[in-house]
């Protein structure tokens, strides 16, 4: 198989998060269609955090596996997974570092506003005026699709690792089926990134979701041209923990968010059914033999 048509492989996997990002454009939902579709989000987050993780600690599982056979030393268990744990980590906890500096920030625009009412803020102090329009900038929903998009990219550059280094390899039938596979998956991400949009009511424009398909889909295309290239255990699980510490993270989110609502029968429905559809795209992969 060519560059081009591995690259091509890597394209159709994740062009299809876009799919799901047009429901981000549903023009104000009921409260219980907005609860129900947010969780349906989180149910499809679980599983995707369950996958990622699954995924990222095979290299822990064989080299403990090798230990217990007598064909492998202590090195590679420690060395896995202190990557493991030290990825998850920083994935998780950059990510409430952030959420941290933006609950302190409005704070200290505050006091820049007071100082420059009083007219101590000095030459070049930003005007009262300018203030609300450089303090709000995106919606708290906006920060967390985005948030999303970046986990999820994370994750997808690693399924573009293993598309590019199956074809590479010459296991066509792997590729395409890795294709396929991640291609259904990437479908229902899309819905997942524009959830917390539509559980705040929250219209994006198209420019919007389209740059969200590019941070959340583009990454599988960029994996498949660098695992065309070479295979790294490493890489992938410093690219996977990172994405499940993201991923980790923005559950959390969505799932207080979700909890605002005091009908919990559509957040209860939702997340099954995003686990359902999360584990029936998976068994048509495996079933198909990847």
């Amino acid at each position: 198989m060519s560059e081009g048509q591995i690259l091509l492989l890597g394209f159709i996997a994740g062009v299809t998060i876009l799919l799901g990002l047009p429901l981000g454009r549903l023009r104000a939902p009921a409260a219980r269609t907005r609860v129900f579709l947010n969780a349906t989000a989180v149910g499809i987050l679980v599983f995707l955090l369950w996958d990622v993780l699954s995924h990222a600690f095979e290299p822990v599982d064989s080299a403990l596996g090798a230990l217990h056979q007598g064909a492998g030393g202590l090195g590679p268990v420690f060395g896995f997974g202190v990557l493991f744990l030290v990825g998850l980590g920083v994935g998780f906890g950059a990510l409430v570092g952030y959420e941290s500096w933006l609950q302190h920030r409005p704070n200290q625009l505050n006091r820049e506003s007071s100082a420059n009412a009083s007219g101590t803020g000095g030459p070049g102090a930003m005007a009262v005026t300018e203030t609300p329009t450089r303090s709000r900038g995106w919606s708290p929903a906006r920060r967390l699709a985005l948030l999303i998009a970046v986990g999820i990219g994370l994750h997808n550059f690693g399924e573009g690792l293993a598309i590019g280094g199956s074809a590479a390899g010459g296991e066509i039938g792997l590729a395409v089926l890795l294709v396929i596979g991640f291609a259904l998956h990437n479908g229902t991400e899309g819905f997942g990134i524009v959830a917390p949009l539509v559980a705040d009511g929250e219209r994006p424009s198209w420019g919007f979701l389209l740059a969200m398909g590019l941070i959340g889909g583009g990454p599988t295309f960029m994996g498949t041209a660098i695992g065309a290239q070479f295979t790294s255990d490493t890489l992938s699980v410093v690219f996977l923990t990172l994405a499940a510490g993201s991923i980790l993270y923005v559950v959390l989110q969505l799932v207080m968010l979700a909890g605002r609502s005091p009908n919990h029968r559509p957040l209860y429905a939702g997340v099954l059914l995003g686990l359902v559809v999360g584990f029936v795209t998976d068994m048509i992969v495996t079933a198909g033999g990847a």
